[in-house]
């Protein structure tokens, strides 16, 4: 759409094209005669130093184009001539912005999308590497100008060495397998606060411990790690935040004793564990919510219960869907090829949790 002064100015050219067509079918004795008129009154304007009012820009534009079909500096008064030569100047500079407003086609969207990926997946590669990667693996040729054109914003200023930016989750995903993040929560018993201590194996996502305490202490946490960590598969990384449960020789056993590497979460800053902050919230969503512990041994042999349905029931889409007992390839490939089953097969269910939560398999039909 138009705006509304490029409409006025082509209302005014047309007007004043219309009116020159009209004047060139009268005689050149009429044509004479007003332009005299026309300057008498013009003459008078002038000598009673009469300030004539800012042109318009249509105004500016037809007096551009007609000063091109006679000699326009013996009939030009109102302005200078160094004005007019300046407004055709800037018209000039106005159709050049115009014809060359668009500039090179961008590149298509899903491209312009894949480079953005790219960059932000791939923390080490610089322009270069993002479009020989483009050109030699998939056939789409840019040149690495291209590529910073489309370049993501960077917090470190377009530093090219992006290797510090590389996030925590980026390195606990690239060590999840050697990685063991733990972390207590709360749970009210008939008004007495019990400490529950959780402690998961991320790359498999398998909870290997979990313990209920009403006096949480460093010793109690010790143990609890001895009993967890088995001695010839042990971990090398273990995360947990700042509690003071978590007191300095306790980390100093941990590395002494079992012989792992304790990161210790940044302050106020439970993102750094997201992984079991994730597991003590489903413990909460899909068992706490939903029963009522009595005491602290009801507690426990619920929370039992649970995670040996954690561990070999409950599907983790995290996994591929996968059971972290059984790995990721916990779905046989006959059941994904074939959507109806065997004859002579049927569904079962186990409850689990008095019927809170239930696993499904197949069974010979009887």
């Amino acid at each position: 759409m138009w705006s509304q002064p490029v409409i006025s100015t082509l209302v005014v050219v047309v007007s004043d094209l219309l009116s020159f067509l009209k004047s060139s079918f009268r005689s050149r004795t009429a044509l004479v005669a007003e332009n005299l008129f026309l300057r008498k009154q013009l003459t008078f304007y002038q000598e009673h130093e009469i300030r004539p009012r800012p042109l318009t820009d249509a105004t500016r534009l037809t007096l551009v184009l007609w000063s091109r079909w006679f000699t326009w500096r013996d009939a030009l008064i109102i302005v200078k001539p160094e004005t007019l030569i300046g407004w055709h100047r800037k018209g000039f500079r106005l159709f050049w912005r115009w014809k060359s407003r668009q500039g090179r086609p961008r590149l298509p969207k899903n491209i312009r999308g894949l480079i953005v990926r790219m960059v932000r997946e791939n923390p080490t590669w610089g322009q270069a590497r993002v479009a020989d990667e483009l050109s030699l693996k998939l056939g789409i040729f840019v040149s690495p100008r291209t590529v910073r054109k489309y370049w993501p914003w960077q917090p470190n200023k377009g530093n090219q060495n992006r290797v510090s930016t590389q996030r925590w989750a980026t390195f606990v995903r690239n060590h999840a397998d050697a990685i063991v993040a733990c972390d207590f929560m709360m749970v009210t018993v008939r008004f007495q606060f019990l400490y529950v201590l959780v402690m998961m194996e991320v790359g498999s996502r398998r909870i290997l411990h979990c313990n209920v305490t009403a006096h949480p202490t460093a010793e109690w946490t010790l143990q609890q790690f001895r009993e967890a960590l088995p001695g010839e598969k042990s971990p090398r990384f273990i995360i947990h935040d700042r509690d003071a449960i978590f007191s300095a020789e306790l980390d100093e056993e941990l590395v002494r004793g079992i012989g792992v590497r304790v990161l210790r979460t940044p302050p106020q800053s439970p993102q750094a564990n997201a992984f079991c902050e994730r597991l003590v919230g489903t413990v909460r969503r899909e068992c706490l919510d939903f029963l009522i512990p009595l005491n602290e041994r009801h507690l426990r042999r619920m929370l039992r219960e649970w995670v040996r349905h954690y561990n070999s029931g409950r599907p983790h889409s995290s996994l591929g869907p996968g059971i972290p007992d059984r790995g990721r390839s916990s779905v046989p490939l006959r059941a994904c090829r074939n959507s109806t089953p065997a004859s002579g097969l049927e569904v079962v269910a186990r409850p689990v949790l008095g019927g809170l939560h239930h696993e499904y398999a197949w069974k010979q039909a009887a």
